[in-house]
């Protein structure tokens, strides 16, 4: 069993749910009882149906992982799994999430399959295979975990907090990924996958990441204009920026790439602060 829920990347699956709990709690309305049951239905969706999403990717890319050095040792092309098990196993997972995502309502399931036509065909069928600059639409589905929790609380999609975060979590992918497709791109290069470090000059790829990292900053510390933050927020948000951008520019100064780590773990702490601290922010009248 170890093996198949290796299948789930499940320190992303938590991330998921990190993300989709801060929009969740920022799209209730204050005035209604919280919804206890609500949420946790939410929640178990989600991590089933990005649980048999991760699974479905690994299944789809099981050849392209056996040519890179970073990914044999995972259970299909090492072996451990057979394809057809793990196939059967990300389509029940899927089935259950999708399901639990309808039963909340049906705008959260359709958000909820959108996200996995875009992330399993979309990106991983055609983006991923053609393009350097696959990581910018293939960001849409990382954003949506938040969405979908907004969703799920409010009934609503188009709303300008709804959207701002969506934004917020579309920038900060594209760095983010980036510092590890430097790391990796030798591998990306072995399984013939066009990232944009293999693709493209190591200039370029500095100057794309430097310009969604200044994005996503700018973005996250104009919070107040799109949500109800306080000062709470901007207290840990201005550190957290500035830190990103510190470890950036540390980043793009070390010829050997050694401080792709720091930049890579500071903008995740980041992403959770930008979006975890307005909803405990939010609550926090409610709480104390």
């Amino acid at each position: 069993m170890k093996k198949y829920f290796e299948l789930t990347k499940l320190g992303i699956v938590f991330f998921v749910l990190f993300t989709a709990s801060g929009g969740f709690l920022l799209g209730h309305p204050m005035h209604l009882e919280f919804p206890i049951l609500k949420i946790l239905l939410t929640l178990a969706g989600l991590y089933f149906l990005s649980s048999g999403s991760f699974a479905l990717n690994q299944y789809q890319e099981r050849e392209i992982d056996k040519k890179m050095p970073r990914t044999q040792s995972r259970p299909l092309p090492s072996g451990a799994i057979e394809p057809k098990n793990a196939l059967l196993f990300a389509i029940s997972f899927l089935l259950i999430g999708a399901g639990l995502c309808f039963a909340i309502s049906t705008k959260v399931g359709v958000l909820g399959l959108a996200t996995v036509l875009m992330y399993n065909f979309l990106y991983t069928k055609l983006w991923k295979l053609r393009s350097p600059f696959a990581a910018v639409p293939g960001a849409i589905p990382g954003a949506m975990p938040f969405v979908i929790g907004y969703t799920a609380a409010s009934d609503q999609i188009w709303t300008i907090e709804n959207l701002y975060f969506f934004l917020v979590m579309f920038f900060w992918q594209m760095p983010h990924f980036w510092a590890l497709a430097i790391r990796y791109k030798d591998d990306y290069k072995a399984a013939g996958i066009p990232v944009l470090p293999a693709a493209k000059s190591a200039r370029d790829t500095e100057y794309y990441m430097g310009l969604y990292t200044f994005a996503y900053v700018i973005l996250a510390l104009a919070a107040p204009l799109f949500a109800p933050v306080g000062w709470a927020y901007l207290i840990l948000a201005i550190p957290f920026a500035f830190k990103v951008l510190w470890e950036f520019f540390r980043f793009i100064k070390n010829p050997d790439r050694k401080r792709w780590v720091g930049f890579f773990l500071w903008t995740t702490f980041s992403i959770l602060i930008f979006v975890l601290v307005p909803a405990v922010d939010r609550w926090s009248p409610w709480l104390f």
